[in-house]
């Protein structure tokens, strides 16, 4: 039975009770009339019979009324109490809590890079921008994780600052609107074209975030020292259930740009001191953290010193996840313990691009399409401290093709040799196909991965 069903029919018995003790009162009401005639009627005799020495009934009528008025109050107790009962169990229904689940799905995508050729294919007759045809074949997994992050590469300053390519991006406002109806929950900005635009492209994106979605966590970027670190504010935490989980986003410079002068706070960018520092504090106020960085070497396959250094800091600190991005290929993934206090993180060294159309040519050019979507469950071990449960990653391959809504991701299970073959990449770089990128993420992620 439906809570729906239960509803009504203890709706419907609460009407009927109240409608049998109406009847009930009107007929005792009918009846408690006569006998008040009755006993104003018989008033002068009964007290001539008891002054010519016959028995006073008067007090027998007063207490048969008193009774007969009594059930009435019975009656309507029990109408009463029925309808209290009632009320009672609905009201306690209500206050039942939300199950909360033992373990939460985290998922993060790498670079949405906007080159001007996906730009163009997202571009509508009217002018304007649709960009859900970059999410389209992904949405659904997205969608259906508890806390989904994403690195948007280019910064959203809007039409106004003018639509860009390489090498200072700038992007339409609508592909907010597309973010959020992909499923993304956090959006990374701290990376190196957040100031592609000044401050002007940042502080458009910022307050356009806060003012049309401000139930996403944006992190990287501040239009107001009051959410900075470096300026004194708490690391972002976010719930999941019973769940607290601290996000960090950073990125390593700002391809030479200054911070604007007015506004040091601008981006968060990887400085030990601020970092650890961070890190320390979100230990304190949650109980598992991510961090997000935008660091490493581009086109590179596998970690650099650079990296390896910040790993050391990030894993000294406490930091229980890392999930990179930048280099705009994938990297390996691989655990760090610390065998005296058996404390481990996670490290995605670099997701690769979730969207990419570059113009460059030849070698390599082929490992740019190949993304991954990591994918971790959180849990609580039987401490009670939240810990990684299990963890993988999904390859993703962008595909582009000439005209509206052209470009697009796949999850590389479901792409095939076809789509392979039409995917215009292949110009640039004569070895992409279906199975030069499985051997791609064979070469890097090993076991991590599979294909069913």
């Amino acid at each position: 039975m439906t809570i729906h069903e239960k509803y009504s029919n203890q709706k419907c018995k609460y009407q009927e009770t109240v409608c049998r003790g109406k009847m009930k009162v009107s007929r005792l009401f009918f009846v408690y009339m006569v006998l008040i005639i009755m006993i104003c009627g018989c008033a002068k005799t009964d007290g001539e019979l008891s002054e010519n020495g016959q028995k006073d009934n008067s007090s027998k009528n007063s207490v048969s009324i008193e009774n007969r008025v009594s059930e009435i109050e019975d009656d309507t107790s029990i109408i009463t109490a029925t309808t209290g009962e009632t009320v009672q169990e609905n009201a306690k229904e209500s206050e039942k809590e939300p199950e909360l689940s033992d373990e939460y799905k985290i998922v993060m995508v790498g670079d949405v890079l906007l080159h001007t050729p996906v730009e163009e294919s997202c571009r509508q007759a009217d002018g304007g921008y649709d960009y859900d045809s970059l999410f389209a074949n992904t949405k659904d997994e997205i969608s259906s994780a508890d806390l989904a992050l994403v690195n948007q590469e280019v910064i959203i300053g809007g039409s106004e600052l003018g639509i860009s390519g390489y090498p200072c991006f700038n992007a339409d406002f609508n592909l907010c609107d597309s973010l959020v109806d992909a499923g993304f929950d956090v959006i990374c900005h701290a990376t190196n074209h957040a100031l592609d635009k000044g401050s002007a492209g940042l502080l458009n994106c910022a307050k356009h975030w806060k003012e049309q979605y401000p139930q996403i966590t944006v992190l990287g970027i501040h239009d107001s020292a009051d959410t900075s670190t470096a300026c004194g504010a708490d690391p972002e935490i976010l719930e999941l259930g019973d769940f607290k989980v601290a996000v960090l986003n950073y990125t390593y410079g700002t391809n030479g740009i200054s911070l604007p002068e007015d506004m040091p706070y601008a981006v968060d960018l990887l400085d030990e001191e601020q970092v650890a520092a961070d890190i320390c504090k979100a230990e304190e106020l949650a109980d598992f953290t991510i961090v997000c960085p935008h660091w490493g070497t581009e086109y590179r396959l596998t970690p650099d010193a650079s990296q390896e250094k910040w790993v050391r800091i990030f894993w000294e600190n406490g930091a229980d996840l890392v999930l990179g991005t930048h280099p705009h290929v994938i990297e390996p993934i691989e655990w760090v313990t610390d065998p005296e206090n058996g404390h481990e993180m996670l490290v995605y060294y670099s997701l690769g691009n979730f969207v990419n159309w570059t113009s460059g040519t030849g070698e390599g050019v082929a490992n740019r399409m190949v993304g991954g979507m990591a994918e971790v469950t959180v849990g609580r071990d039987g401490s009670g401290e939240v810990k990684i449960k299990d963890y993988g990653v999904q390859p993703l391959i962008s595909h582009v093709t000439s005209g509206p809504g052209g470009v697009t991701t796949y999850f590389l299970e479901d792409y095939s040799e076809k789509l392979g073959k039409e995917n215009e990449i292949v110009s640039q770089d004569a070895d992409f196909s279906l199975q030069y990128c499985i051997d791609l993420c064979d070469s890097v992620w090993g076991e991590v991965w599979k294909v069913d």
